[in-house]
């Protein structure tokens, strides 16, 4: 029981495997349930985060490299206290905008306004991501991701007792050992960020696929609950997830931009849960058709135990005519035998 068991278990990886090379393993995975199901998004959505923020940190070690080098020699001097950053500068700064791995960094810790954040924002867009560095905040965008990432000072900063500093203090600390603790928190706060607003995307786009797949039952002629095709949309979903891995790891380097990424992250989840469907359907009919087979079989093989039978009641009843008739005969026989005895032999007299 325990060994069936055994087999019945497939390892995470397995499931991968599984979920892009053999669409036929889709209505046993979907049986799993949909609490392994979800199980196994979580674990391949937090493997996805894990690669993004190695990503952006190796981005933000670049960005920092920069800095160090710019703070030395051109950036104008700063001060960062309770919360607020100011830079002594007239305008906004621009750093590292031709730079394709570090996108662009803007500095402007003069303005509030919403509209200008906005504008900033769409300029990171246009540059393949960067960071905005404001007077009580700084933003991240990731070119390969929707979205933007903040940090507050005063929350970030107060969790590793910073309080204040300046330029000078920034270019030692920096150069320190004690940078290290700072990449730690950074990867934990962007883990726990993107691993939230990938599953949630990642759920939503379940739900709209599971619907599309559940009218293609209809289409299909599949009588399947709904549930059972929510739980193959999320492997379905594997090998675009992972295609988004490696599109994060190539931005990570390369400045490798792809249209309608979006549109072909979700028409390959598509059709592999329409092909899995589709196969289950051309599974159904073989079943169905070698069900008529057996049955076609069986009542051949009726039809022959009713002959056979039907001959050998048939012969049953000429055995037993002949059996009677000889009886008959025999009775004659015995018949005729006692009328000749009885009859006189004649007389001489």
């Amino acid at each position: 029981m325990e060994e069936e068991e055994k087999k019945t278990k497939k390892g995470f990886f397995q499931k991968i495997w599984d979920s892009i090379t053999k669409l036929e393993k889709y209505p046993d995975l979907a049986a799993e349930g949909l609490g392994k199901a979800f199980s196994y998004l979580c674990k391949i959505v937090a493997i996805f985060a894990i690669i993004l923020c190695l990503g952006m940190l190796y981005q933000s070690y670049q960005i920092m490299q920069e800095g160090i080098r710019y703070l030395q020699n051109e950036f104008p001097d700063f001060a960062y206290k309770e919360g607020t950053l100011d830079v002594l500068a007239e305008k906004r700064l621009t750093i590292a905008e031709e730079d394709s791995y570090v996108g662009r960094t803007i500095i402007d810790t003069k303005t509030e306004d919403e509209q200008t954040i906005n504008q900033y924002i769409n300029e990171l867009n246009k540059a393949g991501g960067g960071m905005i560095v404001l007077k009580n905040k700084a933003i991240l965008k990731n070119g390969a991701v929707a979205g933007t990432i903040s940090y507050n000072y005063n929350e970030f900063l107060d969790r590793m007792g910073i309080t204040e500093f300046n330029k000078q203090s920034v270019i030692d600390y920096a150069n320190s050992p004690q940078v290290i603790s700072l990449y730690v928190s950074v990867f934990i706060t962007i883990f726990i960020y993107s691993f939230m607003m990938y599953l949630l995307t990642t759920l939503s786009n379940v739900v709209f696929l599971s619907i599309f797949g559940y009218l293609a039952t209809w289409i299909a002629h599949i009588k399947m609950r709904f549930l059972p095709v929510f739980n193959m949309s999320i492997y379905a979903f594997t090998l675009s997830i992972i295609l988004n891995m490696l599109y994060v790891g190539v931005n990570v380097f390369v400045d490798f931009k792809m249209e309608y990424f979006q549109v072909m992250y979700v028409s390959v989840a598509a059709i592999y849960l329409v092909a899995a469907i589709f196969l289950l359907k051309t599974e159904f009919m073989k079943q169905q058709i070698e069900l008529m087979k057996i049955a076609e079989a069986q009542e051949l093989v009726r039809k022959e135990m009713q002959e056979r039978e039907e001959k050998e009641r048939q012969e049953q009843e000429k055995k037993k005519r002949q059996e009677k008739d000889k009886e008959e005969q025999k009775k004659e026989k015995e018949t005729d035998t006692g009328n000749n005895e009885g009859e006189p032999q004649g007389s001489n007299a």
